[in-house]
């Protein structure tokens, strides 16, 4: 019964967190975690947004958001009856960005894109079949690009070294087995990661600088909830803080020739999630959610032109036996309305969509 939770938080990741705050797109889940006996994972998922803004008098952006992809992977075992263990491969944060070419836009040709890659070690202390907390760390391996042809009279390029940091989890959890009950709280600490920014403003002609640019990537918050609400149906709820406002990429040089941030936000962000899951019979289950983050107002960043979204997500799970199962769903997703800002000129991106859809492989031994 309480493998359904599981479909729907995976598969609400894929195209929901492209547009959660920040650059969130994994939501970090332990969930692997509170599966029975020896359990591991595989996740695929695929996002295809459809992004694009349009500048009086200066024409439409094109489509600046290109597709992606997402994967990860997890294992969980028992050590006793009492400790258990977890490894989870995720992608937590992320950006893809691409103006096109020859559409006249202020920003046509400007590129960037963040990869992040993260394995987290926790363990889990039952204290007994209600309560139990849980912790460990995450290693988080991260790189970063960007290319401005309007900036400078040149342009603009960065590209950060690949630095590898660490984080620390921590979390309570409450259950009631026997309706499927379970509530847990999990803090995610901010990463703090002391890139070197190679910056050029002189179109590779050897003018290329090294800079330190640290950043921080945010500490949040998770609660997930669970319950039983009928025979063989599960009611869902979860929501995720991430205080934002802390990261800053403030490239050096960059500062200096145009006295802003490279990338800033507002606002930190809470993201929604409220699903229903339902066990059809022994070998099908499906779920349905909707998501949600509030739109702040303001400027959005022109590397982050979107602001909340909303999204409803549905999934099938089958299992191929008794051990082993196969989830797959698709996730709509209404992009918030965003006004961005050049030298003045605002853009605004309007009736912006995205589409996900994921994959996953499922074994307990």
């Amino acid at each position: 019964m309480k493998n359904t939770t599981l479909l729907a938080a995976s598969l609400a990741v894929g195209a929901t967190g492209a547009y959660a705050g920040g650059m969130d797109r994994s939501g970090m889940s332990i969930s692997p975690l509170f599966e029975d006996g020896t359990y591991v994972e595989l996740s695929f998922g695929s996002v295809s947004p459809d992004v694009s803004g349009t500048m009086p008098m200066f024409g439409g952006s094109g489509d600046m958001t290109p597709s992606y992809t997402q994967l990860s992977g997890a294992y969980k075992r028992d050590l006793s009856d009492q400790i258990s263990m977890a490894l989870i491969i995720d992608q937590p944060y992320g950006a893809d960005i691409d103006y096109p070419d020859g559409t006249g836009y202020a920003l046509a040709g400007s590129n960037a894109s963040v990869n992040t890659t993260a394995i987290t070690a926790l363990l889990r202390y039952k204290f007994n079949e209600n309560f139990s907390v849980y912790g460990g760390v995450r290693n988080l391996t991260s790189h970063g690009e960007v290319e401005l042809p309007a900036v400078g009279p040149y342009g603009y390029t960065m590209e950060t070294s690949t630095e590898n940091d660490w984080g620390y989890v921590v979390g309570a959890a409450y259950e009631i087995p026997d309706i499927a009950l379970r509530a847990s709280l999990t803090y995610n600490s901010e990463i703090d990661i002391d890139f070197t920014a190679t910056e050029d403003f002189s179109a590779g002609a050897g003018g290329a600088v090294d800079t330190d640019m640290p950043v921080t990537m945010p500490k949040s918050v998770n609660f997930d909830f669970q319950t039983g609400i009928a025979a063989d149906t599960l009611l869902m709820f979860s929501a995720r803080w991430a205080e934002w406002t802390e990261t800053v990429i403030n490239p050096k040089n960059y500062w200096g020739a145009v006295k802003d941030n490279l990338v800033d936000h507002d606002n930190d962000t809470i993201s929604y999630s409220l699903g229903v899951g339902r066990r059809f019979n022994e070998k099908w289950s499906g779920s349905l959610s909707v998501g949600y983050e509030k739109s702040y107002g303001g400027f959005a960043g022109n590397l982050s032109p979107r602001d909340g979204y909303k999204s409803i997500t549905a999934g099938l799970k089958y299992n191929v036996t008794e051990q082993t199962a196969i989830s797959g769903g698709v996730s709509y997703v209404w992009v918030g309305d965003a006004n961005t800002k050049i030298s003045g000129l605002e853009t605004s991106f309007e009736d912006n969509t995205a589409v996900g859809f994921g994959l996953k492989l499922s074994h307990t031994f």
